[in-house]
């Protein structure tokens, strides 16, 4: 019965430790605009510049998780076309295009000129007063 007990306990505890992982999106980005409600810096970013600043979502279990930005825990907000991850508190979010729309959401971009012809996602980080919008492609 101790044995049964104590397997059981160890169980409940180890469980999270096997939970599953799984990357469901990667972004890089091409572009960063920072934002300080004085002062606008657009900035085209470099390849190595671009990869420190990649943006990954993980799920595990039934959680999403911003996992680039601390592991904040993020809110999946599906409209149209698009998914938005809400940070839980209040640091940002992520939106990007359903992959199976992709195609779909480049030629509307295409008629008006608008980012959805180029990237994949935007990330926007809220940081005091100031902001830092990300726009890039999924890989």
């Amino acid at each position: 019965m101790k044995k049964a007990i104590l397997t059981l306990i160890f169980l409940t505890i180890a469980a999270p430790l096997f939970a599953k992982e799984l990357i469901i999106f990667t972004g890089v980005p091409e572009i960063k605009i920072s934002e300080g409600g004085v002062k606008r810096v657009p900035e085209n970013l470099t390849k190595d510049k671009a990869i420190k600043f990649k943006c990954t979502i993980t799920k595990i279990d039934d959680k999403y998780y911003w996992t680039s930005r601390e592991k904040v825990e993020l809110i999946p907000v599906a409209s149209g076309a698009f998914i938005t991850y809400w940070a839980i508190n209040g640091s940002g979010y992520i939106r990007i295009v359903k992959p199976e729309m992709k195609e779909e959401i480049k030629k509307m971009g295409g008629m008006v000129g608008d980012p959805e012809e180029k990237f994949d996602y935007v990330e926007h980080l809220l940081l005091g007063l100031k902001s830092i919008t990300y726009y890039g492609k999924s890989k």
